[in-house]
């Protein structure tokens, strides 16, 4: 007996999504579908485009052509109120953590609810606890400031703040840069548990090749602005592409060659 049938419109979808920022151009018609409850990861060199392309979805850049879609509908032509209310539904983890240094670990974490005045203080602060517990962390760090946190806490920090609201939509922008193999495979590990927890859709941008295995079910290669392959996470290590091999396994001969700065 066959399951359910699988639902045709992504949940995410860019349609020849283009952005410039002067004579450089830095996404090139992108074309992207991302499935309702799989995590895709984008991978790609230093300035190929990974970070511009996440910064059109959230909207904090407007792309200077193209269509991106979320549950079929087109959030760049939508009116302004229901633009930010499509992308309320997004929880971001960004690079670095970006944590405020000035509020506790709890208000961190319930940042997002108490500035769209979703919850009291009161229930900002139980919910906050409770995204502790399911990141490992116990109650009384929310007392803490970011500064007593170590990485590898500031990132498990990062992640409850992520998922304090239920996003249906989450994004990765290098989770594990800056932690040992260890503490990342950990971070991985409460990432998938999260997205499988909530049922979301999740995007990662991520230069460590260990943790987009663990984390994509699919993954994509974006190289000067472009999408140049896209295919099973698993088989990123042997996609048969001569550029995703080449990045994948580190090597200096291939296709991609670095450009000289003049």
């Amino acid at each position: 007996m066959s399951g359910p049938p699988k639902t045709s419109t992504p949940k995410i979808r860019l349609r020849g999504v283009t952005k410039r920022f002067g004579d450089k151009l830095v996404l090139d018609g992108i074309d992207l579908d991302v499935a309702p409850q799989t995590s895709m990861v984008v991978i790609g060199g230093s300035g190929s485009g990974k970070s511009v392309l996440l910064k059109c979805i959230l909207g904090l850049i407007t792309p200077d052509a193209g269509s991106i879609e979320i549950d079929g509908q087109d959030v760049l032509r939508m009116r302004p109120k229901e633009r930010d209310a499509a992308r309320a539904r997004i929880g971001m983890l960004f690079q670095n953590g970006a944590l405020f240094d000035s509020i506790t670990v709890a208000e961190n974490v319930a940042f997002g609810l108490l500035a769209q005045k979703k919850a009291t203080r009161a229930e900002a602060r139980k919910r906050a606890e409770e995204m502790l517990a399911q990141v490992g962390l116990a109650a009384s760090v929310g007392d803490l400031s970011p500064a007593e946190l170590s990485g590898g806490m500031q990132k498990r920090v990062a992640l409850a703040r992520a998922i304090a609201a239920t996003p249906d939509i989450l994004f990765f922008d290098e989770p594990t840069t800056g932690l040992d193999p260890i503490m990342g495979a950990v971070i991985d590990g409460l990432i998938m548990e999260q997205v499988k927890r909530m049922g979301s859709t999740a995007i990662a941008i991520t230069h460590d090749m260990a943790s987009a295995r663990r984390i994509g079910d699919r993954a994509a290669m974006i190289h000067k602005g472009r999408i140049v392959w896209e295919g099973e996470a698993a088989s990123l290590m042997e996609s048969g592409n001569a550029m995703v091999d080449q990045f994948t396994h580190g090597r200096r001969e291939g296709p991609i060659q670095m450009e000289l700065r003049r």
